[in-house]
């Protein structure tokens, strides 16, 4: 009889025991909760990518008069190979200035386009709403990582624009300008989140 036993419990085992990949596949994977960089991120993706739906949509053949704006934050001292020796508090606090000022042109940007009924207006009024959230987004991380907010300079911004093609010209220099800042920032974000582990 306790062989009879001993002989049934180790059959029990052993099924027990082929079962377990069973058990252990079919059970659903906790989901990774996305982090404020993970969101800081995908939301500058976003952004990049109405930028150029917004220059595909809106293009033209002309020549763009460069340098219309004087006070956007300047892109050709940035690199790819910066990315790996960035620092986190500083990097951070420089995006919150450069967003906080393309905030303002595209603001300028949204009124003229009122003036002229620029076909553009949904797509850019949606822009600056995802613009805004990035900025209180990226805000919240400074606060967290205690990133200092830097001093905001007036922007200096042109004058009224009389005629719907200079509103064209302004829109395609400013988002040309904006995409690749885009496209920056989102790197930068990725290469930061790392060090962001660290602190917290």
């Amino acid at each position: 009889m306790k062989l009879l036993l001993d002989s049934s419990s180790l059959l029990l085992i052993s099924l027990l025991l082929a079962q377990l990949p069973v058990f252990t596949t079919g059970s659903p994977v906790p989901q990774r909760r996305p982090t404020d960089m993970d969101k800081l991120s995908n939301q500058t993706k976003n952004l990049m990518k109405l930028t150029q739906e917004l220059l595909r949509e809106h293009a033209f053949d002309s020549d763009v008069e460069p340098h219309r704006f004087r006070s956007l934050p300047e892109m050709s001292n940035r690199s790819a190979n910066d990315l790996n020796n960035l620092e986190l508090k500083p990097t951070l606090s420089q995006l919150h200035a450069d967003l906080k000022l393309y905030e303002h042109h595209f603001e300028w940007l949204n009124k003229v386009s009122k003036k002229h009924h620029h076909p553009a207006l949904p797509k850019l009024v949606e822009m600056i709403k995802e613009m805004k959230s990035l900025i209180n987004l990226l805000h919240r991380q400074m606060l967290r990582v205690e990133a200092p907010r830097l001093t905001q300079t007036t922007p200096s911004l042109p004058p009224q624009l009389p005629y719907q093609f200079d509103v064209l010209q302004s829109s395609h220099e400013l988002l040309q300008h904006f995409k690749l800042f885009c496209d920056w920032a989102y790197r930068a974000f990725i290469s930061l989140k790392p060090k962001v582990s660290a602190v917290q």
